[in-house]
């Protein structure tokens, strides 16, 4: 346990210095900036016009300035946006050694690999989630500065759950990308890795197998296209946890056998 609470202290220590844990929460929170200029524009068309701004992007939304408008912008970004963000925190977290050219002094360290795996791992995961609440904190700020009406703290509640679950289904699926950073040694497999499950989700969509898909399914779980979590059958959660439990195996067996050449 000391050895594992070194490990999970080292890497926290590596992420807290380090600039992407700024320009993660930075990225991510465009969002709730864009979603609030989406508001200003419909509330002010006419205002925004003169000062140059396009409305057509805002009538996107439904072309109503209120909270559930605004929270829909939220929810559906986040799915899109998130896995991307999260791909990119996951690839850092695991490629990081490989880039810097320091893994082989990691995998020479007296202490078990399986510990070092599963302190990234771990770290991951208040990440995403502290993230997601940084979202939903600021994106209430901004709807309150703006003042949009429509508010409800049932409705705040929901969105809250609703981005918590779409975060821990993307969270689910992140092993892969730990793997493709591990077996890829850097940050690019990774990342090509994200882009390409984003493609191939809307492909399966398309093809009506999304709900077989795993990484289809953060998209309806956040209400994109007008679905809802309660329109995901128990398949498709289960479909996300078997992706989850090999994508973690597989990282740790690649650790376990990765050699010390590089």
């Amino acid at each position: 346990m000391n050895a594992f609470y070194a490990a999970f202290w080292a890497e926290a220590l590596k992420a807290r210095r380090a600039a992407v844990a700024w320009a993660t929460a930075a990225a991510f929170l465009i969002l709730p900036l864009v979603g609030g200029l989406f508001m200003v524009i419909l509330k002010n068309p006419e205002q925004a016009r003169a000062l140059g701004l396009i409305s057509l992007k805002a009538q996107l939304t439904g072309g109503v300035a209120d909270w559930p408008t605004f929270f829909s912008i939220l929810t559906q970004g986040a799915a899109v946006g998130g896995s991307m963000v999260f791909a990119f925190i996951t690839a850092w977290v695991f490629g990081r050694e490989f880039s810097d050219h320091t893994a082989k002094e990691l995998l020479a360290l007296p202490t078990p690999r399986t510990t070092i795996v599963g302190a990234k791992f771990l770290l991951t995961a208040p990440w995403i989630l502290g993230l997601t609440l940084l979202l939903f904190a600021v994106a209430v700020g901004i709807g309150m500065a703006v003042d949009i009406p429509g508010w409800s703290l049932a409705l705040a509640w929901g969105t809250l759950a609703s981005l918590l679950l779409t975060a821990c289904l993307l969270l689910l699926l992140m092993p892969f990308v730990a793997l493709a950073a591990s077996a890829g040694r850097g940050y690019l497999p990774p990342l090509g890795w994200a882009f390409a499950t984003v493609a191939f989700a809307q492909i399966a969509v398309v093809l009506g197998c999304g709900d077989w898909f795993p990484w289809s399914v953060p998209a309806p779980a956040s209400g994109m296209g007008g679905a809802s979590a309660q329109a995901l059958a128990l398949h498709s959660y289960l479909m996300v946890l078997l992706t989850a439990f090999i994508g973690v195996a597989a990282t740790f067996v690649w650790w376990q056998r990765a050699d010390q050449a590089r």
